[in-house]
């Protein structure tokens, strides 16, 4: 048995219950969790938004780290004791997309049921008072333990700082993904990032690492325009009209615009904050039934508008990749986090991360909770 927080009603609080967990099985590897961070993606299940939580309970929670327990049948990649981080995508390596080099697009049937909370045939490993329990994405971080597949583990060093390297699953992978992997942004160019939260910052950071030399940070809370500037930004602007700021900072406007919000109307005044042949990446996701609205002009000057999942990234290669960039100083991560809790005091961390009052909020597990 452990001890999880699950959404047993959407609007409702998380209960911390006791779940039981079986053993992993083929394929399949046993993470004791140490942090998770809450994202805005966890919000939007407890809301009922998310379209992959359809089914209650759920353990949600998806930016995690922790530490090997046990593996099953066939395990090759890690071992018991290994420290990993617990990656989103968990790519089948076989499928026509991974054949093609693009593991973040994965159709494999695993990866699929791992979306929707499965295993590849149709279980899980949680049970709660006789009830099945589905994790979040596959993974179920808010718990003390979770079984996930072998390829959604990927090896950290002996040392590595557990509780920072749990941003790079989500946040950081993402922001830092949607511009070296999706936008590929090319050294001396100028960028907009639409919303300084925490993936926001982490675009901010991707920005920096991809050689852009004037990054615009928007947002409509100061605080947070603050924080993109120790990060990097070179400009910063309180959102009221992006197209005309943009253009008294950037002549024509940016070459690439970022929208960190999901709010269709941001990602349409940052798409028309770029000049012709600029391009625009959606990163924050819009809930399911929000229609955008481009004004079509805008795309004949060759202006392209792309979306991102998860950064584009490829577990494998990336995470030890951001890894090593944290490890050399070239990728703050202790700067995203606001404040580590404890998994007793999980709904207090929800909702200061919905009142924007926090960048990141780490739940730690299996050791006391301290403040940076």
């Amino acid at each position: 048995m452990m001890r999880a927080a699950l959404l047993r009603e959407f609007g409702a609080p998380l209960e911390i219950a006791e779940v039981a967990v079986e053993e992993p099985r083929a394929g399949e590897v046993l993470v004791r969790i140490a942090a998770s961070g809450v994202c805005g993606s966890d919000l939007k299940a407890i809301d009922g938004k998310s379209p992959v939580v359809a089914h209650l309970p759920c353990v949600l929670g998806h930016e995690s780290t922790g530490v090997v327990e046990r593996t099953g049948p066939g395990v090759t990649s890690v071992r018991p004791g290994d420290p990993v981080v617990i990656a989103m995508n968990g790519p089948c390596g076989r499928c026509r997309n991974c054949a093609r080099g693009r593991p973040h697009l994965c159709g494999g049937k695993a990866r699929m049921a791992a979306i929707m909370g499965l295993m590849e045939d149709g279980s899980t490993r949680l049970t709660s008072d006789g009830a099945t329990v589905r994790p979040y994405i596959g993974i179920g971080a808010f718990a003390e333990q979770a079984v996930v597949r072998e390829a959604m583990c990927v090896r950290m060093g002996r040392d590595a700082p557990l509780d920072l390297l749990a941003l790079l699953a989500c946040g950081v992978v993402t922001g830092v993904g949607a511009v070296l992997n999706t936008a590929r942004v090319e050294p001396g160019s100028s960028v907009l990032v639409a919303g300084c939260g925490g993936v926001g910052l982490n675009v901010v950071q991707g920005a920096v690492l991809g050689g852009a030399t004037t990054i615009i940070a928007a947002d409509v809370v100061a605080s947070k325009l603050k924080a993109a500037e120790e990060l990097g930004a070179t400009h910063t602007l309180l959102s009221d009209d992006l197209p005309r700021q943009v253009g008294d900072i950037v002549r024509g406007g940016a070459d690439y615009a970022f929208d960190a919000t999901g709010v269709p109307e941001v990602l349409t005044a940052a798409f028309a904050a770029t000049q012709p042949g600029g391009t625009t990446v959606m990163v924050g996701s819009p809930a399911a039934g929000q229609d955008l609205r481009i004004p079509p002009g805008l795309l004949f000057g060759s202006r392209r508008l792309m979306g991102t999942q998860g950064g584009d990234a490829a577990p494998a290669r990336d995470l030890p990749m951001l890894a090593d960039l944290h490890a050399r100083g070239r990728l703050d991560l202790a700067s995203l986090v606001t404040e580590r809790v404890p998994l007793d005091q999980i709904n207090d961390a929800i909702a200061r991360t919905r009142a924007g009052e926090v960048t990141r909020s780490l739940i730690i597990f299996n050791q006391p909770p301290d403040h940076p």
